[in-house]
């Protein structure tokens, strides 16, 4: 065993990062397909990792400690980037994409069960192969897998929810990006006069994460501060719902909280939040924890997975790229946004909102900008995706086949 503690994890992921750079500056087959960089030098060194333990029993241990606080000051940053006036005005769109998302968690939870009863599985094993793991993540596929391991009497619940959740986040950042590349040459799209932006909008946005964006150490040390009070905020607020019927994800409550701050500061003191210094610091905090993330993947985890439960992710994805690009793309307007958007809802229909920002980021950075596509992506798969899933999930657990 080759243990990394918490500085050396962080010089991996920073030299992983690099790699994965390097490697999609120099292939035209990941720069067409508009792979992230965080997925591929992730995704690569995983597999390098694995083939060192197949061939020599030695396994790499990273610290994981970094990797919580690096994706809420992520979700800190998308919250204290949320402009409400802006939401308000893009409500209808916001509205329109969440009843679509809300289709495809109906529609991967009745694909999920139906491969289970076909398989001869129980129901419950479905479900955690649907929308629990893969639109819900690791930390709703942990609870109701205790849940289920508890309350149902399924054997290996967590760990079967947490596996696929792992490989749903590698394919959440391999399917976006050419879905939304076929879309875009399929239709001739291209970014429209309403969706482009004077250089200096372009540069305060998470849609160019490589654009130079000239920050003051002043203006640093505050946006570090405000993602510090909304992490330490939205933990208590998460904690103190702990157990009751208003519980939250830790992420969600940070996020809201962030919302909060930056909202209520303009309204009540006119303090206007410096938007570069926010962006550049979830930018880091997003490339770092995708990083993490995907290096230290155990993927002989996922290899000892069921044949049954692989079959029923592998069709889950084949439907999530057929649901972005007939459903999503066509429902949101047909236009350059909705390609924008149907990679987006790949990253967090099958991974996370991480994964779909940088999923995005890979389009627009190749495309042309998105605003419509980030305003609405963060907080529906950041917020609401959450609560409409575990109504869903509920639903799902009334129906009348689980004995």
């Amino acid at each position: 065993m080759i243990s990394f503690d918490i500085l050396e994890t962080l010089v991996a992921a920073s030299l992983v990062l690099l790699l994965g750079r390097k490697l999609v500056s120099s292939s035209s087959f990941l720069k067409t397909y508009s792979i992230p960089e965080p997925v591929v030098g992730g995704l690569l060194v995983a597999l390098l990792l694995f083939a060192l333990r197949g061939f020599s029993n030695v396994q790499v241990q990273f610290d994981g400690g970094l990797q919580g606080p690096l994706m809420l000051a992520f979700f800190a940053t998308i919250g204290l980037n949320a402009n409400l006036a802006s939401l308000k005005a893009g409500g209808r769109t916001l509205a329109l994409f969440l009843a679509v998302v809300l289709g495809l968690l109906v529609a991967q939870n009745i694909i999920g069960i139906s491969m289970a009863k076909i398989m001869g599985l129980d129901p419950l094993i479905g479900l955690l192969g649907a929308s629990i793991s893969l639109s819900g993540g690791h930390g709703t596929g942990a609870a109701w897998g205790k849940v289920f391991a508890e309350r149902h009497g399924l054997a290996a619940a967590t760990e079967i929810a947490i596996a696929c959740a792992t490989f749903g986040l590698v394919l959440g950042g391999l399917v976006g990006g050419p879905v939304a590349g076929f879309l875009v040459k399929r239709f001739k799209l291209q970014a429209t006069a309403d969706t482009q932006a004077s250089d200096d909008e372009v540069q305060q946005s998470f849609e160019q994460p490589k654009a130079v964006q000239l920050i003051t150490p002043q203006a640093f040390i505050e946006a570090l501060a405000l993602i510090a009070v909304s992490l330490s905020a939205g933990t208590t607020i998460a904690n103190q719902l702990n157990g009751t019927a208003f519980e939250l994800p830790t992420f969600v409550c940070v996020l809201f909280v962030g919302v909060l701050l930056s909202n209520g500061l303009s309204l009540l003191v006119g303090y206007k939040i410096f938007e570069r210094a926010i962006q550049v610091l979830g930018n880091v905090s997003l490339s770092l924890f995708l990083a993490m993330a995907l290096m230290s993947l155990r993927l002989w985890d996922l290899a000892t997975l069921a044949l049954p439960v692989l079959l029923i992710l592998t069709v889950q994805a084949v439907a999530m790229a057929a649901y972005a690009a007939f459903v999503t793309f066509r429902v949101m307007g047909s236009n350059y946004d909705a390609a924008v958007l149907a990679a987006g809802h790949c990253g967090f229909g099958l991974g996370a909102t991480p994964t779909a920002i940088a999923n995005m980021q890979a389009v627009t950075g190749r495309f042309g900008p998105s605003h419509v596509a980030f305003l609405v992506v963060p907080m529906v798969s950041a917020f609401f995706i959450d609560i409409a899933n575990a109504l869903v999930i509920k639903l799902f657990l009334a129906l009348p086949i689980y004995n």
